[in-house]
């Protein structure tokens, strides 16, 4: 079985430089780092874990705790993370909370009893999960919604601006009863791309709140359907929902985007497939994961410094189920 001192060789580097490298430490020449992990994969070392977690008090593994698997949305943003963390000497332990508060605290609390090194978290809102975190001395990073009850770093999409150009969009095409299909109450992406939503009506909001799944969206689709004022054209605050959005509308034979316009939240990798293609606002996910496991890797490094929130732009794209002539 190879040895530090094998890779060091392999490498033409000490074996503290290997130490450093593989301790995340951020101190080491770029190009060393690279000599040292491709000397790590030839060779196929594998630490001393057991040995290196007495010596650290922590492990070498991230727990990144997302609120939906099945959301494309998550796909490139956890390969950012992953990225990132494979080149800074961390593992990635994937956890799905479902968008279940009960499930983010127990995978919350199998975090802090495992001593992970770090806390990526899509939070489901769970206010305990939250006030966990916080009590512990495990660097955390927020990732797509802000976490609840508490100051962390965080990386987010402007969802505000990207759900004002999204309504703004539909107004301009020549709607005039734009509705807003939405998440739940008190989950910050929910309610700022309401409030970017609201900002852009010239007249009363018609909000339905769902539970950004595609079941929801289709729920809420039809209740815009049959309620007294059915809307023209609809903005729905995430991918999922916008599909059920679309499967309701085709149920009901509602002409996209003649009888009803509609643009989604978070780009569908099958969007541009589908007839009519689907408007949407896209969001930055690869880079949203990278720049979170940059700022836990900086965290790990420095515990003491002032949180930072990071805030990405959100890019229409304009399509066909938007255009109403």
């Amino acid at each position: 079985m190879p040895t530090i001192y094998d890779v060091a060789r392999q490498a033409g580097v000490s074996a503290a430089t290997v130490s450093r490298v593989l301790n995340g430490r951020q101190s080491v020449d770029p190009d060393m780092v690279a000599r040292v992990l491709a000397a790590v994969r030839e060779l196929g070392y594998r630490p001393n874990a057991v040995a290196r977690n007495l010596r650290r008090s922590r492990t070498t593994l991230w727990a990144v705790i997302i609120s939906d698997i099945g959301n494309p949305f998550f796909t490139a943003t956890v390969r950012g993370i992953e990225d990132v963390a494979q080149q800074a000497g961390y593992s990635v332990v994937l956890c799905n909370s479902d968008e279940n508060p009960a499930k983010e605290e127990t995978y919350v609390a199998a975090a802090l009893s495992e001593q992970m090194a770090g806390v990526i978290i899509a939070s489901a809102g769970s206010g305990k999960a939250a006030k966990a975190l916080l009590e512990s001395s495990i660097p955390v990073v927020a990732i797509d919604r802000k976490l609840p009850r508490g100051e962390v770093d965080t990386v987010v999409v402007d969802n505000e601006a990207g759900a004002r150009e999204a309504t703004e969009h539909l107004l301009g095409a020549g709607y005039r009863r734009v509705a807003c299909i939405t998440g739940p109450e008190g989950v910050s992406t929910a309610d700022l791309r309401l409030r970017g939503y609201a900002s852009a009506m010239p007249g009363e909001p018609l909000v339905v709140r769902a539970d950004f799944r595609e079941q929801g969206g289709y729920d809420a689709m039809s209740a815009l359907l049959s309620g007294p004022d059915r809307p023209d054209a609809v903005f729905v605050a995430n991918n999922l929902m916008a599909v059920g959005a679309l499967r309701c509308l085709a149920e009901h034979d509602v002409n996209v985007p003649g009888e009803m316009g509609l643009v989604g939240f978070d780009d569908i990798p099958w969007a541009d497939l589908v007839r009519p293609s689907l408007t949407t606002v896209a969001q930055p996910t690869y880079e949203l994961g990278r720049m979170a496991a940059r700022l836990l890797v900086d965290r790990i490094a420095s515990p003491s410094g002032k949180p930072s929130t990071v805030v990405l732009p959100a890019e229409l794209h304009a399509r066909q189920s938007s255009r109403l002539t």
